[in-house]
């Protein structure tokens, strides 16, 4: 016994039918890419489904490492003052900087996990750190100044503050006064 020979479906669509099925497969011929209908002209564009959803070029990992280890990390370590005196400050400070590079976490647990870390944060983000801290190193080099800017930043995005225990207390109360006093 043969088998019956199907008809084939495609002949019963109506014409519209046929160019939605048309339109479909063209789609599927380009995986990753998208059909797109002009609705002035009718006509058909390909998008690049990606590019459209990113808005925005790639990150690239190259100059995150150089805007993060080669700029930010190491004008901080090169300007803000060195030693176990001033090591409460320069925490405060890093501790500010890294709630706006990690938009907004703070530390979680009473052992100072962030679980977040600001190294990998968005371009933008990170540049827009760079350019706060290399306006400190040309106007002023004060560490309150930086400080100051950094909690305006953090004000200015909504993000907040770290939150202290009792022993840094006198520092934050001191770096309270500056902001006020600036």
């Amino acid at each position: 016994m043969k088998p019956k020979k199907q008809s084939n479906s495609v002949d019963n669509l109506s014409d519209q039918d046929k160019e939605r099925l048309e339109l479909l497969q063209k789609a599927h011929e380009k995986k990753g890419r998208q059909l797109r209908i002009d609705a002035a002209s009718g006509d058909l564009s390909e998008i690049n489904e990606l590019r459209a959803i990113i808005g925005k070029q790639a990150e690239d990992p190259e100059e995150k490492y150089s805007m993060y280890y080669k700029g930010i990390s190491n004008v901080l370590k090169k300007y803000l003052p060195a030693g176990k005196e001033f090591e409460e400050g320069r925490r405060l400070i890093y501790d500010e900087k890294n709630i706006f590079l990690n938009r907004g976490k703070r530390k979680s647990d009473h052992n100072g996990i962030r679980k977040s870390d600001g190294r990998m944060t968005y371009q933008p983000v990170m540049a827009e750190m760079l350019d706060v801290v290399a306006r400190w190193v040309s106007e002023s080099q004060n560490p309150i100044d930086l400080y100051n800017s950094l909690y305006d930043l953090n004000e200015k995005h909504g993000y907040g503050h770290e939150l202290y225990d009792s022993s840094s207390g006198k520092v934050q109360a001191e770096m309270k006064r500056n902001r006020q006093s600036n």
